[in-house]
This record gives C-alpha cells, sequence and structure tokens, in this order.
C-alpha cells in the first residue's frame, strides 16, 4: 500500500507502543537524537508491568560496580549468560545487551533524571555458574519524589500491595530487607517509613498512595517526568489494532483512542514495547504448559499480546512462546492481580508440597525455576500445580506470608475479612492434609525427613540455603543455615500456591538492533520489538534480578539507535533535493 492511499490522523517519525520502562526509554532516547516521537499505552494508567516490579535492572559491567570494590568483565557476563541459557541464544543478542546495557545507564544517569544503585550483595540467581557474581549486577532504582510529576502522579499505576508496608507505605529494597527479618534496628526504621508518609500532607489530600517513590514505580516516575521535561505526548487509552504496510516497510499503525480508530504514520519505525500475552485466555492455552490460567498472573490485566498479534499477522517469526518468566503466586479476594512469592519461600520454616504431601523443589530457588519444577512434577497421582506452601505457628509469628503480616504485627484474629479464606488453618499436620485435599501421612513422612535436616542446616534432598542467592532473604538469625527452621509448633498453616508468571517470554524474534524479524529469516523493514513483546534474549532461565526490565530498557535505546542511523541513511542529500527539484 502507498502512504498517499491511507486517511493519516496522526504523524511522528517513531511510534512506541507501549508504556512500560522499555517504552519510555526508546522514546527518550529517540527525542534526543532528534526524532520526532510519540508514546501511547492501551490501558488509562501509564508504567505498564514495569510500575508494579521492583524495577531492578540486571546490568553486567555497570559504571558503579568497580567504586564499590567489585569486578567484572564483559567476558565473565557473557560466558556467564551462555552457561545459564545453556546455549540456546546465539545470534549475537547476548554480546549486544552486555557491550550496551551499560551505555544505556550511562546515558539515562547524564541525560534524564533516572538514577541507579548497583547493589552489592544481590547475587546473580546462579553465583556458582562460571562467570557468575556474588553481587553488583542487579542495579535498583533510585526513589523519586512524585511531587514532580504533579497531577501526572494519579495516573501512573500503581505499585503491587505487596511491595508496601501496611498495603500503603513505599518501601526501598533495602529497607525492605531489614524489617523482613526485624534486623537491627527495624523499629525504627519502622516508625521513619511511616512518618516519611504521613509528614506529606498535601499527597496525603490528593490521595492515599504514597509519593515517596520506590522500586518500579520509582523509576517509572523518573522516565515520566523526563518525557514531560521535553513536553513528549503520552496518549493513553490507545491500543494498537494493526500495522500498516507502507512502500514494503511498516510505516504505520491503526490504533483505537477513547473509542476512535486512528492511522498514525511513522515515517521512521515502530517500536512494539507492548508487553506480553499473559493475560489471553486463548494465547496461553494454545502456547502454555497447562493447566494455565490468566488470573494466575501478578501482571496488569492488559497485557494480551496486541503487538505480538499484529506482528505475526504481518509474517513476523516468534520464539519462546511456551515460556513464561515464572513465579510462584497465591489469590487475595478483590485484589486486580495475584501476589508474586518472591521472598517467602527462602525464610526458615516453611515448605512447598504437592497433593501427596511430599516437597519435589529448593523452596529458595529463583522464582522462575519454581514454576518449572511445578509444571514438571505434575501428574495425576501427585498434583504440584497448584502446590502448597505449609508453615508452622513459628513461621507465622515472625514472619510475612504473601498477603499475611507477620503475627506478631498482624495476628489471625486481626485479620480483616478478604484474607480469612487466603489460608487455612488447622492444629495438626493431619488436620490441615484433610482441609486442604492432599495426602495426610505423605504430609507426615516429608515433615519427618526435613526437621532433622533442618536442624542440622543441610537440606539432603534439594539443598536449600546452599546458594549464595537462596541466602539473600532468608534469616541471618537462624543458624547455622539461615533458610531452614523445623516446623513444630501448631497451629500449622497452608496458602494455595499457583503456577503464576510476571510476564510471558516468548514473542517476536528480533536480531541485534531490536528489528524483528520475518519468518523468512529477514528483518521486517521498520519494525522494532522490546521486552515482553519480544521473545527473551535470556532464553528460558532468568540470570539474576533485572533480567525482564534490563533488556527491555536496553534494546529499547538500541531500536531508537539504530532507527537514527537508518533515518540518515534514507535521507536525501542537499544535491540530490536541489537536482530533483530541477
Amino acid at each position: 500500500m502507498k502512504s498517499a492511499e491511507i486517511k493519516w490522523d496522526e504523524c511522528c517519525d517513531v511510534l512506541v507502543i507501549g508504556s512500560g520502562a522499555g517504552g519510555m526509554t526508546a522514546a527518550l532516547r529517540a527525542h534526543d537524537l532528534g526524532l520526532n516521537t510519540l508514546l501511547i499505552e492501551k490501558s488509562a494508567e501509564y508504567g505498564g508491568t514495569s510500575a508494579v516490579s521492583g524495577g531492578g535492572i540486571w546490568i553486567p559491567v555497570n559504571h558503579r560496580i568497580q567504586a564499590l570494590g567489585g569486578s567484572d568483565s564483559e567476558a565473565e557476563a557473557i560466558a556467564y549468560i551462555r552457561a545459564v541459557t545453556q546455549g540456546e541464544i546465539d545470534d549475537g543478542r547476548i554480546e549486544a545487551y552486555v557491550e550496551q546495557g551499560r551505555d544505556m545507564v550511562r546515558y539515562l544517569e547524564a541525560q534524564t533524571r533516572v538514577r541507579f544503585e548497583a547493589q552489592p550483595g544481590y547475587a546473580d540467581y546462579y553465583p556458582e555458574v562460571p562467570g557468575g557474581k556474588p553481587g553488583y549486577r542487579s542495579m535498583d532504582p533510585q526513589p523519586f519524589d512524585a511531587a514532580e510529576l504533579g497531577d501526572e502522579f494519579l495516573r501512573m499505576r500503581a505499585p503491587s500491595p505487596g511491595t508496601l508496608m501496611m498495603g500503603r507505605m513505599a518501601m526501598t529494597m533495602k529497607e525492605a530487607q531489614v524489617l523482613l527479618c526485624r534486623g537491627p534496628g527495624w523499629l525504627r526504621l519502622t516508625l521513619r517509613v511511616m512518618w516519611r508518609y504521613w509528614r506529606d500532607r498535601k499527597g496525603r489530600r490528593l490521595s492515599r498512595r504514597d509519593r515517596f517513590l520506590t522500586l518500579g514505580n520509582a523509576l517509572v516516575g523518573a522516565l515520566r517526568c523526563s518525557l514531560l521535561d521535553r513536553q513528549r505526548p503520552l496518549w493513553l487509552n490507545c491500543a494498537l489494532q494493526d500495522l500498516l504496510i507502507v512502500d514494503d516497510r511498516v510505516g504505520g499503525a491503526r490504533v483505537c483512542r477513547d473509542g476512535q480508530t486512528l492511522n498514525i504514520k511513522a515515517r521512521h519505525g515502530v517500536i512494539v514495547a507492548a508487553g506480553g500475552f499473559e493475560r489471553n485466555p486463548l494465547m496461553r492455552e494454545h502456547y502454555l504448559p497447562q493447566p494455565s490460567r490468566t488470573e494466575w498472573s501478578a501482571t496488569p490485566p492488559h497485557n494480551t499480546g496486541d503487538g505480538i498479534r499484529a506482528g505475526q499477522a504481518i509474517g513476523a517469526r516468534t520464539a519462546l512462546m511456551e515460556h513464561g518468566w515464572w513465579a510462584p503466586t497465591t489469590r487475595v479476594a478483590g485484589e486486580e492481580k495475584q501476589r508474586a512469592l518472591f521472598v517467602e519461600r527462602a525464610l526458615p520454616g516453611c515448605v512447598l508440597v504437592n497433593s501427596a504431601g511430599q516437597r519435589f523443589v529448593n523452596e529458595a530457588a529463583p522464582y522462575t525455576d519454581i514454576v518449572y519444577a511445578m509444571y514438571e512434577h505434575h501428574r495425576a497421582e501427585a498434583a504440584s500445580v497448584p502446590c502448597w506452601m505449609i508453615f508452622d505457628a513459628e513461621f507465622r509469628r515472625k514472619y510475612p506470608c504473601g498477603a499475611l503480616l507477620p503475627s506478631y504485627a498482624q495476628p489471625d484474629w486481626r485479620l480483616p475479612q478478604h484474607l480469612r479464606d487466603y489460608f487455612h488453618k488447622a492444629s495438626s499436620l493431619s488436620a490441615l492434609a484433610a482441609q486442604i485435599g492432599i495426602d495426610g501421612p505423605g504430609l507426615l513422612r516429608t515433615i519427618e525427613r526435613f526437621n532433622p535436616m533442618a536442624e542440622q542446616g543441610r537440606d539432603l534432598d534439594f539443598g536449600k540455603g546452599e546458594s549464595l542467592f537462596d541466602r539473600y532473604y532468608g534469616d541471618p538469625g537462624v543458624k547455622p543455615n539461615p533458610c531452614l527452621a523445623p516446623l513444630l509448633k501448631g497451629p500449622f498453616y497452608a496458602v494455595r500456591v499457583d503456577a503464576g508468571d510476571i510476564g510471558t517470554k516468548g514473542g517476536l524474534l528480533t536480531d541485534i538492533h531490536a528489528r524483528v524479524l520475518h519468518e523468512d529469516g529477514q528483518p521486517i523493514l521498520g519494525l522494532y520489538a522490546i521486552g515482553n513483546s519480544a521473545a527473551s534474549m535470556m532464553g528460558r532461565t532468568y540470570p539474576g534480578a533485572g533480567s525482564t526490565i534490563g533488556p527491555a530498557m536496553t534494546f529499547g535505546y538500541i531500536a531508537a539507535n539504530h532507527i537514527k542511523a537508518q533515518s540518515l541513511r534514507q535521507a536525501p542529500s542537499a544535491v540530490s533535493l536541489a537536482r530533483s527539484s530541477l
């Protein structure tokens, strides 16, 4: 189709579809390179999955490492990613990511309001693998003051309740780790977090949301404020319908904005950053392992694979469609999305069991591995989808679990009505097994075997607490293994655990420039994909905290650079323009 044959309602150089961290990074970089950029978002709130995430990015060889006393190299990072992905990704994207991820961070810190802090103590997820590191590669966004956003703050997607103290007050990752196990100074820290929230009187008049932004909200807030500084438009309630082919390349998109169909011309490129398909029941049924449910996801409800399906419709190749960024999740009545169990599993005094009452995984393993294990061990005689997290009264007293605060802060009798059905409780393990419908003798045998190992501090079955990563969320006050304690004291508790996710991994296959590839292996001109709209360059695994947002932002940066370079090649020279006018 020729451009003249389409009635264009809007025109820009670069159209970015999706307002998560990857999309906003791409929009910022494209604008700063001199390209007229339009950012659109399907929902009524911007920020996407990034806003409800931890906001961390995994950036090997980042510029903070040396000053913190660490060391890293491109060779080590590439070797590590290749090892954990088992050689599945061998097309240059790993090298492109390692080489340009640090450039992306330097650009943002030099030119925008975004700031990051490397975490020396947060290990890679597989630190024992050659090239793995005990810390430094994961970077957290520094807190951001939402007062800088003005009214635009109220259009940002709110953080997940599980990341907030008392479901309301924001915490940094460091603060949360201290509060988790009541580390030194925890009471003073609690009072400081509360005072920080309540002293913002103007903010309290606007809404109950905390304007001290941390985690994913801090990252999204800083990125959005940087776009506002540049007066770049962000259209909300604007959903992608189709990609438009113009003169043998993607030249724009048909969208639906507030119920009105519009054609947007993109002179130099379209970047799809619209998330995965985890909220699309038909795509889940077609691609993902079963059983599978959209309601098990911990992501916003708008990630329905629009960008992926639009790419498929014009012949794009896909990859990794059967994989997700898996995470065990639990349901809280009345909440928009399920809560992921990122931390609780590593704490001492709990086990995960199947319907036969048997353990089947190291509970402290990376969350993606937990769900892979759930599916691997799922069978009729021993169902592990769902599985159950079992803990005793001592665990309940000391630690949080999903929607439950520790009972020292919120005893069972003080729980609000919507949490009464969140868990099961019984005076004995046998009675608990009967309540949740699992094998009672099997559960008793499991705990009888587990308890002596826990007391000795060595899990002979699954190695819980042996990895440096396992111990990060353990209780340092429990010896000899911060991840192990016996289940001895009733009443006993059970929480249902679903095979959830924080997004899907499969999507449009891209090259080292983030260009989408056609089924014939050639790039589709004018079309780029990043984030969960693109097949992950991390393969089926998860090398470290921030391995979703880090690549999304890096390849958004890379895509903008490539579009700019291509636009310069396409631009007619002054001589040719002069000749054409004769």
